[in-house]
């Protein structure tokens, strides 16, 4: 009947659900040597919390000084406030620089583009040119040929 007690006492301890008393049954029931073979894996975690017990820290623990370290702290804030704003104001001159060179290169860009464009006029004016010189050519071929024509026609009548 014991060992069913204890297996009970375990589960709920396992879960978390174990009130002082039952965790001490279980301690003593655990270190007293007399476990049952299938709960012997449990006797080492409760050996080594008994173990845990008895052990004390002997060196000594050097604590600082609280003026020091509030005064670290209030001189690192401020240090701290100082480098952002000098990065802020050296990361913005650096930004509007960016900006003016990102400008100038659209503008670059954009002049290109209309010097391309013109010359493709000038090409198209050229050709117009050309076609109207043909033009003038061909009216004074026709001019010429009307004269002749002309001539003609007054010899026959």
């Amino acid at each position: 009947m014991e060992l069913a007690n204890i297996e009970k006492l375990l589960e709920k301890y396992l879960n978390a659900e174990t009130t002082l008393n039952e965790e001490k049954i279980l301690q003593t029931y655990f270190t007293s040597g007399k476990v049952a073979p299938h709960l012997e894996e449990y006797s080492f975690m409760f050996n080594y919390f008994q173990q845990s017990k008895n052990e004390t820290f002997t060196k000594t623990i050097q604590l600082k000084s609280e003026k020091t370290s509030k005064m670290n702290w209030k001189w690192l804030s401020v240090a701290a406030s100082v480098v952002l704003l000098f990065s802020t104001y050296i990361g913005y001159g650096e930004y509007q620089e960016r900006e003016q060179r990102r400008q100038f290169e659209q503008i670059k860009e954009a002049l290109q583009m209309v010097s391309t464009n013109l010359n493709k006029g000038n090409e198209a004016l050229y050709a117009v040119s050309n076609n109207i010189n043909k033009g003038k050519k061909a009216i004074g071929y026709l001019n010429t040929y009307e004269k002749a024509v002309n001539k003609v026609i007054e010899t026959v009548n």
